[in-house]
């Protein structure tokens, strides 16, 4: 049996490297000679136009080699994601959010280009801002992207249909990558028009385009070079052109390196975060509970700008429907334009806000017939004959009722609920909840162009193998599942595969390492890349040998030819010499996926991964704070290509969607300002906040029935949405202060504040 091979539990190819600081990050390249520093000066107000910028305070400084605006920017000066032209790297006139970049700042060091940005003068003349959903929605405000409805039968008949109607609103907040690494580019100029651009990204090929189109270049004159990141969570997909872009500006300008990297509070305030939504539903059910028609509009706090809205806000819709089937369903999108900095990708990329409002539906339900959560989840789950999503698509890889159904026999869910019934049933000030919530997610870019990818495979002739592939790594564990991938088609040891830095000049027109595709796409294009060499190394040994093809069989470190079985090493060599090529280009796209965002209909996904969790919690009912006390968790990763990585993947991502949900508030002030701008204000979950038991299995048996990876499914995302539980159970141990008879409707994220609240609004309802 080779070492690391698919399957596997496998360390993390960096891991060491992670803990002992050995890890090279872009900040630690080191910086040659004459290296100068970047630094932005961002708008203090929020919506206003620029009267005069009077920069010379800033030339003036000392260590400052010059400043770049929007006169300065040799080509385009936009950095639009989808092509929208609403994203300035610089704009001319209109300031749109506060810590919007209005220049940058040139100098020998960091430290004097970020006092230098300080000096500006700049004349303003303030306008209104509109901050938050509810204002935009208010004041009529233009949608930055066009909206998108689905829809599957008739509403109205269905909602008259129904034995009972409940019609309300869920506010759902943003939330803060917080990467552990911040933003950061460092460009190197070249000969002629060329640059090389290392910076933090998950989309390379997109930051080599945004550079090639502001320097006025080709995208061959440019080079991205990723190596890895220190997470990135959706926040580096599209938020890195800016940096990319100021920076290869400058280094082309001064034909010297330029590194710029904002500090914390800058990186905080000038980009974009997850959503937040203000989602408003009419749910229509008979008195079993089950669902008859669902209408509801999802409006979102896009910002000043389009970036990655349009998709986001579909992706909300498409899993607001979660594991439950809506007979007849109308859902619509409201991406609306506010005075913010544009928000972007969050690991989800909407589907948790979707869900967090189809899970609601779910919770309003129970609490007005007097049931179970769970019971009216199960009435409600997707089966034969009732299998078509709102956008059309037929679910026929279900496997929620396996996953439901064990996890509420290992949890001892019943019996658990049974107890914190008559311990709430007592009184007390300490109140506690327990919940039970589903996970369907969909896999793959919505966007179906996007769902391609490219490898590169080199066996040198001591049979060592070099992968470079189209994905980026930010500590997911993705170039160690993709090594595994090669490591398993050659049938040698996983440290026989080297993993280089993703670079544009190898792998071109990548897609961004994101929607959960990572190991999907990028395994099968360097699979496809192995059995392309594998097939060459077949036909050299049938014609050196005199065997036929299916008597060459690769085995654990060596190859068996017939009866002959040769080391891999020395068949390497002998084909070497024999002058067969050893080298291949893979490449994939996935199939059998369509979307007309027209019509609403399609098969955007090409499976859906599945999970549950268990949670329970306790509230202290005089001050609202509360804690997890146990969570169990059982997930569908399909056949998983590394247990190890996958489990931890599940942890960090549940932990990542709790702190969402509980203590992770974004505020912005009247004027638009920003006031969570920093760790000291932004509260993300410790490692003190974590369940106090904490079970997480992988369903073991689950195979994906699509031809992925090693029959794998992925798993950066679907786990995130587990955390629903946590909310959940606080409502529990919220409506018990009412006997269970009103839903407590906590919006998200429920801080201690709002529990408080909630509580004190079940006190009075009594």
């Amino acid at each position: 049996m080779i070492r690391g091979g698919v399957h596997q539990s496998l360390a993390h190819e960096s891991a060491e490297k992670h803990v002992t600081g050995r890890a090279e990050y872009c900040d630690d390249i080191p910086e040659p000679a004459g290296t100068l520093h970047a630094y932005l000066g961002v708008s203090d107000v929020a919506h206003g136009r620029i009267v005069s910028m009077d920069l010379a305070p800033v030339l003036a400084a000392e260590g400052v080699v010059g400043v770049l605006t929007a006169a300065d920017v040799p080509g385009a000066n936009q950095i639009s994601a989808v092509g929208a032209g609403d994203e300035p790297i610089f704009p001319e006139e209109l300031i749109e959010f506060h810590g919007q970049a209005l220049f940058a700042v040139i100098g020998k060091s960091r430290e004097a280009a970020r006092w230098a940005a300080t000096l500006a003068r700049v004349e303003i003349e303030p306008l209104e801002p509109v901050v938050s959903v509810g204002e935009a929605l208010d004041q009529g405000m233009p949608n930055v992207t066009d909206p998108l409805t689905l829809k599957r039968g008739d509403v109205d008949a269905g909602m008259s249909r129904a034995s009972n109607t409940i019609r309300a609103r869920m506010e759902i907040g943003g939330q803060e990558h917080l990467y552990l690494e911040g933003h950061i580019a460092f460009a190197i100029p070249g000969e002629d028009e060329d640059v090389v651009v290392h910076c933090s990204t998950q989309h390379p090929s997109e930051a080599q385009h945004m550079v090639a189109h502001a320097l006025g270049v080709a995208s061959h004159s440019v080079v991205v070079n990723v190596r890895r990141m220190g997470g990135g969570f959706g926040g580096k997909e599209s938020q890195m052109n800016l940096f990319a872009c100021v920076a290869a500006i400058a280094a082309k300008r001064w034909n010297r390196p330029v590194k710029i990297r904002p500090d914390r509070d800058q990186d905080m305030a000038s980009t974009g975060k997850r959503h937040d939504f203000q989602c408003r539903y009419t749910v229509g059910f008979d008195d079993d509970g089950r669902i008859e028609a669902v209408d509801a509009e999802l409006a979102a706090r896009c910002g000043f700008s389009a970036d990655l809205s349009g998709p986001v806000t579909d992706r909300a819709l498409f899993h607001a429907d979660n594991a439950y089937f809506f007979p007849e369903v109308r859902l619509q999108s409201r991406p609306l334009k506010t005075h913010t900095v544009s928000n972007t990708a969050f690991r989800g990329f909407g589907g948790p806000q979707g869900m967090v409002m189809g899970e609601r539906l779910i919770e309003e339900i129970a609490y007005a017939l007097g049931r179970d959560p769970l019971e009216i989840r199960k009435v409600n789950f997707y089966a034969e004959g009732r299998d078509v999503t709102p956008y059309h698509q037929q679910v026929t890889d279900n496997i929620l009722d396996r996953i439901v159904g064990e996890l509420e026999t290992s949890s001892d869910y019943q019996a658990r609920r049974n107890a914190i019934l008559e311990h709430n049933a007592a009184g007390g000030i300490i109140r506690k909840g327990i919940s039970l919530t589903p996970v369907k997610f969909g896999i793959s870019f919505t966007a179906t162009w996007f769902n391609q990818a490219g490898a590169l495979v080199h066996v040198y002739n001591d049979g060592s193998i070099m992968l470079n592939h189209g994905g980026t790594e930010m500590g997911q564990g993705l170039n160690t599942k993709v090594a595994q991938v090669v490591a398993d088609a050659f049938a040698v040891d996983v440290d026989m595969v080297k993993v280089t830095k993703t670079t544009t000049e190898k792998v071109p027109n990548t897609s961004a390492t994101a929607a959960s595709s990572g190991s999907d796409l990028n395994g099968m294009a360097a699979l496809n890349a192995c059995e392309q060499i594998k097939a060459r190394l077949v036909e050299f040994a049938c014609e050196s040998k005199g065997v036929e093809a299916d008597q060459v069989t690769f085995l654990p470190g060596a190859v068996r030819l017939g009866e002959d079985e040769i080391p891999w090493a020395d068949f390497i060599k002998s084909a070497y010499m024999a002058r067969v090529q050893l080298s291949a280009a893979g490449f994939y796209k996935t199939p059998d996926i369509h979307w007309d965002r027209a019509t609403g209909q399609g098969r955007p996904f090409f499976y859906y991964a599945y999970g549950a969790s268990v949670s329970e919690v306790a509230v202290d009912t005089l001050t609202g704070e509360y804690r997890v006390e146990r969570v169990d968790i059982l997930h569908d990763v399909g056949k998983s290509l590394n247990p190890a990585l996958d489990k931890g993947q599940v942890e960090g991502a549940f932990v990542q969607g709790m702190g969402w949900l509980t203590t992770e508030e974004l505020w912005w002030d009247s004027s638009g300002r920003l006031q969570t701008h920093a760790p000291s204000t932004y509260k993300i979950p410790l490692a003190s906040d974590r369940p106090r038991e904490f079970n997480v299995e992988l369903a073991e048996w689950s195979v994906n029935p699509e031809r992925t990876i090693k029959r794998s499914k992925a798993v950066g995302e679907p786990p995130f949405m587990l955390a629903m539980s946590v909310l959940e159970a606080l409502s529990m141990a919220v409506a018990s202060i009412a006997d269970y008879r009103e839903c407590p409707r906590l919006d998200a994220p429920a801080t201690p504040e709002r529990v408080l609240m909630a509580v004190e609004r079940m006190r009075a309802s009594q």
